[in-house]
């Protein structure tokens, strides 16, 4: 061994001596204001409770082992090592926490000064420059050994005494948490806390004292504000090793977890942040999503207000997704971004898994628009298009269910998914049949949208499909048809199906025995009729006229007799060969229940004339045409959304008017059939839309020869007030024929005298204010009323 001189030894010793010096300056002041505190915490009458008592018994405890230290030094015996200083200045911070956590709601004077000391004491680090602090020889050492053995062996018995007193505190806190009542256990929990958070216990002594199961087995039972402490606690163990977290992955403790999640904010947070953290755990994660109800609160977390608590949410769930099952679950809770990378990224099975799903979830619009947004419509399409049978039927059935919202129609459209589906129809394979319908249902849903437009030749290729298939597709194909059809922008689209045939081809379609075949053809041939003239009658020919007029007195449904009204209404009206057949049906007295039984339901008509209005004193042709009737059938009780239904007027040559009843050999007219009585109540109406149609055909009674028998006939039935009410509200056309009708009416001088003065201030508010237009119109009523003089300058 290499000898030292004596300068090295002498400088290492003093160098030593100078640490030992200063370590214990430092602990003798740790000391001093330890016992200053504990004497501060006697004087407080508020601290005699049994839980603070043990608490400032323990920490008397460990400031005697601290003096005593101390005096070992004091009185030069044999020196404490700076292990043993620096552990016993910890055990003295820790006994000092064990009081505050006691006494946490207890005022105490400085306690701010007091927790400050606490961490100081627990950070303290003692520096020495060698394990021999003092380089003494041997034989003083050994000297020294001797005259110290009774008092170091009476100083060991004190230590392990103390030791065992401490000891026993943690052992009843253990107790206290698994036996306690609910204020020991509310103590015992602050205490236990503390001592796991400042490590002041092993990870052995937790597993040994089986602090997780009974922190678990209190959580159930324990009142707000402890299980929010027990789950800190859990959060603390979970974060300090694997093992608690395997330990916390226990079933029933899971479950009672889970439970957390739907009570208090701070509660949900804390356990939803526990349950992240075990979700590292595969058997917690795997247990986790299936606890019944848990991925269902968890998506609520997730849309909730509380950020933290969300975030924790979302990270949980994704972890939980790996799950396909569980991916499901979610969805089936409205969290879809799981569901929609699995079809974007998953085999080939989770694919048709989660598409199959979705094809037999029942959908909110709000749902249909999350999944549109977070991506699942192109994977969908791309299974379609690339995917073998099952994955084709699965994505198919998929996005029918997504394509009833419109918004994904226009996604749909975009990933040019149109071409696949009509060339799929056209396929004669037996293994696609299957495929078809489903095909066809969304090429309805796609049809409604008008950029359907921009793929060429469209609508004549669904044509030439409607007698090779079955009758599912026929209908969608029909309801395709119809919407391409009543596009604004579709006119060259419907001038080419005309040109096509397609009426023809759908004529044989009015004897269907199904009726949404039956309805939808109907439809379709009222639409490109409209723009037909001298040809229609043509293609109906007299079978096809017959027909449509069965179909008015059958039982069939409101929406099929107003497109076969409809139809019938655009017949040109200078064809006589149709007015002969009309005729010969006697159409109006069919035409007129249907008329009455609507106003009945309340379906406010709004007819338009197509025709000129001629007098009953010569032949005329009227026909009152529908203006979005099916819509109004399809949406009663809903004024602001009802159009028109019309009934037709008997295109008939006129005999003679008798009385006030007009007839003819073998017919009935407007009067017989009853019409006008329901056609004031739709002027009564609020809706004015029908106003100009109605009044032209009432006007027809105050032509010629008949206007005086008209006049009392219309005031008979109480016709007045509601013309004047058409001057008050009616659109510019409206009000004229209203007035064309009052200047008949007030030709008669009981009428004037009866109606003069109601009328007159709607006229004379109307000159001041109507349109031009009717000024001279509105003059020459107010001169019958003798309100204006013939020479007045109103004109």
């Amino acid at each position: 061994m290499e000898s030292r001189s004596f300068s090295e030894i002498t400088s290492e010793t003093d160098e030593a001596a100078s640490f030992q010096i200063e370590n214990c300056v430092v602990f003798s002041v740790f000391i001093e204001k330890s016992s200053s505190i504990l004497g501060e915490l006697k004087d407080n009458k508020l601290m005699d409770t049994a839980p603070i008592r043990k608490s400032m018994e323990s920490f008397e405890t460990e400031l005697r082992r601290a003096k005593a230290l101390m005096g070992r030094v004091n009185n030069n015996s044999r020196q404490p090592s700076k292990k043993q200083i620096e552990e016993t200045t910890h055990d003295l911070g820790r006994s000092l926490g064990l009081v505050l956590f006691a006494s946490h709601d207890v005022p105490i004077d400085g306690k701010e000064n007091i927790e400050a000391l606490r961490k100081e004491m627990m950070s303290a680090r003692f520096d020495s420059c060698s394990e021999s602090e003092f380089a003494n020889d041997a034989e003083t050492e050994k000297t020294e050994d001797t005259e110290q053995t009774e008092q170091t062996g009476e100083t060991e018995i004190e230590e392990e005494i103390v030791g065992d007193e401490v000891t026993l505190n943690i052992d009843d806190v253990v107790l206290q948490v698994k036996y306690g009542n609910d204020d020991e256990f509310q103590s015992s929990l602050s205490v236990l806390n503390m001592l796991i958070r400042d490590n002041t216990v092993t990870s052995e002594w937790v597993s040994e004292e089986g602090v997780i199961p009974i922190l678990f087995n209190r959580l159930g039972s324990s009142k707000p504000n402890n299980r929010i402490t027990i789950i800190k606690i859990l959060r603390r163990l979970a974060s300090q090793n694997d093992e608690n977290k395997e330990k916390m992955a226990d079933p029933v403790g899971l479950t009672t977890l889970v439970k957390s999640l739907a009570r208090n904010l701070e509660e949900q947070r804390e356990a939803v942040g526990l349950l992240l953290s075990l979700s590292d755990v595969s058997a917690a994660r795997r247990r986790i999503g299936r606890i019944q109800g848990c991925i269902i609160v968890l998506v609520a977390i997730l849309n909730g207000d509380d950020p933290v608590a969300s975030g924790d949410a979302g990270t949980l769930l994704n972890a939980l997704s790996s799950n396909t099952q569980n991916a499901l679950h979610m969805a089936e809770a409205g969290y879809f971004k799981p569901l929609v990378q699995y079809l974007k990224e998953g085999s080939d099975m989770s694919k048709i898994l989660m598409a199959t799903a979705l094809s037999r979830m029942e959908l909110t619009d709000q749902f249909k628009a999350s999944l549109g947004s977070d991506g699942a419509i192109k994977p969908l399409v791309k299974m379609f298009q690339g995917g073998k049978l099952e994955a084709k039927l699965s994505s198919l059935s998929a996005l029918q269910n997504l394509s009833s919202l419109k918004e994904n129609i226009q996604r749909l459209i975009t990933t040019g998914i149109v071409s696949s589906l009509l060339q799929l129809l056209f396929s004669v394979t037996s293994v696609l049949m299957t495929l078809r319908e489903p095909a066809s249902a969304i090429l309805a849903k796609i049809a409604e949208s008008e950029s359907v437009l921009v793929k060429q030749d469209v609508a004549q290729q669904m044509l030439s499909l409607l007698n090779l298939s079955s009758p599912v597709i026929q209908h969608h194909l029909l309801q395709a048809l119809n919407s391409i059809a009543t596009h604004e922008s579709a006119s060259k689209v419907r001038t080419k199906m005309k040109e096509n045939g397609a009426i023809q081809l759908l004529l044989p379609f009015l004897t269907e025995n199904k009726t949404k075949i039956r309805t939808g053809a109907l439809d379709l041939i009222y639409t490109l009729s409209k723009d037909l003239s001298e040809e229609l009658a043509e293609i109906l020919g007299e079978t096809h006229v017959n027909i449509l007029i069965n179909i008015l007195s059958s039982g069939v449904s409101e929406r099929e007799k107003a497109s076969a009204v409809g139809i019938l209404c655009n017949l040109p009206v200078n064809d006589k060969k149709a007015t002969d057949i009309l005729k010969k049906a006697n159409l109006l007295p069919i035409l007129i229940p249907i008329l009455s039984s609507s106003l009945n339901n309340s379906i406010a008509l709004n007819v338009q004339p197509s025709g000129e209005h001629c007098g009953l004193t010569h032949s005329f042709y009227g026909c009152l045409l529908t203006r979005n009737y099916n819509e109004i059938l399809l949406n009663k009780g809903n004024p602001k959304r009802r159009g028109g239904f019309v009934f037709l007027i008997l295109r008939m040559p006129f005999v003679k008017f008798m009385t006030v009843i007009a007839r003819s050999k073998g017919t009935f007219c407007l009067v017989k059939a009853g019409a006008i009585s329901p056609m004031i109540q739709i002027l009564e109406s609020n809706e004015r839309g029908s106003d100009e149609a109605v009044l032209g055909a009432v006007a027809t009674l105050l032509q010629d020869e008949i206007w005086e028998n008209g006049s009392n006939y219309i005031v008979k039935m109480s016709g007045v007030q509601t013309i004047l009410k058409v001057l008050e509200q009616g659109t510019v056309k409206a009000q004229e024929k209203a007035l064309w009708i009052l200047e008949r009416i007030f030709r008669v001088e009981a009428h004037r005298e009866e109606y003069g003065e109601s009328a007159q201030v709607v006229l004379i508010d109307m000159a001041q204010t109507g349109d031009p237009k009717l000024k001279s119109m509105t003059g020459k009523v107010l001169v019958q009323l003798e309100l204006l003089q013939p020479q007045s300058s109103y004109f």
